[in-house]
């Protein structure tokens, strides 16, 4: 078995485990394209609006071993892809967390969703290093499309590792390291991120279903285990270029994400 179905084989133990859920059970098979549960809406609370304001863990069935987050701030976020509402959280990490959100995300059934990891080089400065910059900018376009959903944008920079960190990666891997061998020969881990947070800033949302923007298995586990329900993956591709190959075919083959970059060759600048 490949490292890749393994991963997916894994993540499907992992939800099958936790046993029969009231709003439905598997259906179809999981792929590299599609990730489907079958799901039904959720109820509308008479007294839920769309930015909840309890704590997370007064929520009925909410994991009591959950990171939790705090709501400090609202505001609206007037972008290229429309008016979002934005919120900021203080996770009990001590960091900040944003939320940004579109139409209302509290009811009408499982949320359009994207847990974005922070990435000041992709982000902010276009790097070509790696895909997130044009994840990002892919999500909130489909959100806008959607017209309604939310994007967590998490600070977990370098998959957890923290940005100097992830520079010293970058220096390694300019030397003919992968991202993985890079992590390990600094002595950290590949991937330390926690999804905890996300999934308790979903619930202050009032989201407790999602079709989740992702080609990284492990965000879905993360979610189901803190008591999200992922009722859809849907993949978010991006065109790969030649300083990011061979970062993508290393997430593929040796950290699980479901990319399907199969014989991908050439020039890539054309």
């Amino acid at each position: 078995m490949s490292i890749r179905l393994a991963a997916v084989s894994r993540v499907r133990w992992k939800v099958r485990r936790a046993g029969p859920r009231t709003t439905g059970g598997w259906s179809g098979s999981c792929n590299s394209q599609c990730w489907r549960i079958r799901s039904a809406a959720l109820p509308a609370s008479a007294g839920r609006i769309a930015w909840h304001a309890g704590h997370p863990h007064e929520r009925k069935g909410t994991p009591l071993t959950s990171p939790s987050a705090h709501r400090l701030v609202e505001t609206q976020l007037p972008t290229r892809y429309g008016t979002f509402r934005l919120a900021g959280y203080r996770s009990s990490d001590g960091q900040d967390q944003l939320a940004l959100a579109l139409g209302q995300v509290d009811r009408g059934g499982p949320v359009l969703a994207r847990l974005h990891s922070e990435c000041m080089t992709g982000d902010v400065f276009g790097s070509c290093r790696c895909d997130c910059g044009e994840q990002l900018a892919s999500a909130m376009l489909r959100i806008q499309e959607q017209g309604r959903g939310v994007l967590l944008y998490l600070r977990q920079e370098g998959r957890g590792i923290g940005l100097i960190n992830k520079l010293r990666a970058y220096a390694l891997q300019d030397q003919g390291l992968d991202t993985v061998e890079a992590n390990r020969a600094l002595g950290l881990p590949e991937d330390v991120r926690d999804y905890g947070y996300a999934a308790a800033i979903l619930r202050d949302l009032g989201v407790h279903q999602v079709r989740l923007l992702t080609n990284n298995p492990a965000k879905i586990a993360g979610l189901e285990e803190h008591g999200i329900e992922v009722v859809e993956r849907l993949p978010l591709p991006v065109r790969p270029n030649p300083d990011n190959l061979q970062y993508l075919r290393t997430k593929e083959e040796r950290m699980g994400h479901l990319l399907s970059l199969g014989q991908v060759t050439g020039d890539l600048r054309g």
